[in-house]
């Protein structure tokens, strides 16, 4: 049937039905939903992803005597907070207010300097708990076809995410330093570890601006299991990082980092611009341990492809792989290349977190909070 949109805008809908909701468009249609729902119909939505049994009085220390301000309490007027960019506290309380009513619970004061002290005392470690509760139940609704290989793959990027323009903040999460004193705002670097398949935030690092994200792999390693397939670009591209991963059992696509100089008429050929090469362990960079970097083989037997990335309307992209996936037949140039393609999917993730739910810029005025509103 011809499109009709142009000269009878709508009339196609009324022959052919309503095209169906991309995934973008039920997303928001969600978050809005959780926007403007009460303090209890935030927890039943969340009770089957969150571990309430986390949130309970604790036997002493904070949250540990029966408050208004509960540590449950604290926890969902927090996280209603966070989903709804621009609310203030106030309005935090009033919702506190309205489930209070509820429940036939004392009322607490229109005031919000309980409530602040009351979300300042929310442990991280508990926050951690929660995050790795709901991130490993994203997880098990991955199917098996969803995995690369069989296998699950992890891709790690960074990004930067503004902060409120407060003394506390610009001391540990500097501007950048191209910017004049007074005319920017602290930028907080965060490297984050997504699940591919499922799109879920595993774990990631806050530090300054200008630290260099390949020296933050390494705070990663822990975490991997052994037959993971860490995907990365070239930023994390050094022997070091390709060598801890390796000795943890993990395997790793990289783009080569830029620095590099390859010739393809070394090495042994395992088919056009694929080859297996050695590569030397240099002197240690700056912020390796001695122990951990003396610990890593002298030599490393690796991969190194030049894929070809063809989209119809762009330019035709070539890019230099290295990799500990040494097995051609297992892992031929074109699994390589489609894996590296799906890596772009990690900006659709980060723009979910800073665009959608709108943490572009967090709220909190210190360091201690930033970490626990990005939690």
């Amino acid at each position: 049937m011809r499109n009709l949109e142009r000269f009878l805008p709508g009339f196609n809908h009324v022959l052919c039905g309503k095209p169906p909701k991309t995934t973008f468009t039920q997303f928001q249609e969600k978050l809005h939903k959780l926007r403007g729902s009460t303090l209890s119909e935030l927890s039943h939505i969340f009770e089957g992803l969150i571990p309430l049994d986390k949130l309970c009085s604790r036997a002493n220390g904070a949250h540990s005597r029966t408050r208004i301000y509960s540590h449950s309490v604290s926890f969902f007027g927090f996280l209603h907070q966070v989903l709804s960019p621009g609310m203030p506290c106030r309005e935090v309380v009033r919702k506190v207010q309205s489930f209070c009513s509820e429940k036939k619970l004392p009322l607490p004061d229109s005031d919000n300097a309980a409530y602040c002290r009351a979300r300042g005392k929310l442990d991280d470690e508990v926050l951690e708990t929660i995050h790795t509760h709901v991130s490993e139940k994203v997880q098990q609704r991955v199917l098996a076809d969803q995995r690369w290989k069989g296998r699950d793959v992890k891709v790690i990027d960074g990004t930067g995410i503004t902060l409120p323009d407060t003394p506390e903040n610009q001391e540990e999460f500097p501007q950048p330093a191209r910017q004049l004193p007074g005319c920017g705002f602290p930028v907080m670097k965060v490297v984050a570890c997504f699940c591919l398949a499922s799109g879920a935030l595993l774990k990631w690092v806050e530090t300054e601006l200008k630290r260099h994200e390949s020296r933050i792999l390494v705070k990663f390693i822990e975490f991997f299991r052994p037959g993971d397939v860490v995907l990365t670009d070239r930023g994390f591209s050094s022997y070091g990082n390709l060598a801890a991963l390796s000795a943890k059992g993990v395997d790793a696509v990289m783009r080569v980092h830029q620095a590099r100089k390859l010739d393809y008429r070394k090495g042994k050929a395992l088919g056009p611009l694929d080859r297996l090469v050695e590569w030397v362990k240099p002197q240690r960079p700056k912020g390796w341990d001695e122990d951990h970097w003396a610990s890593l083989p002298a030599v490393m037997t690796l991969r190194i492809v030049r894929i070809r990335i063809e989209v119809k309307g762009f330019r035709v992209r070539q890019y230099d792989l290295v990799t500990t996936l040494l097995d051609a037949s297992d892992y031929t140039v074109d699994d390589l290349a489609e894996l590296y393609f799906r890596r772009w999917a990690v900006e659709l993730f980060f723009r979910h977190i800073k665009t959608t739910m709108g943490m572009e810029m967090l709220r909190c005025k210190t360091p201690k909070m930033v970490r626990k509103e990005l939690r």
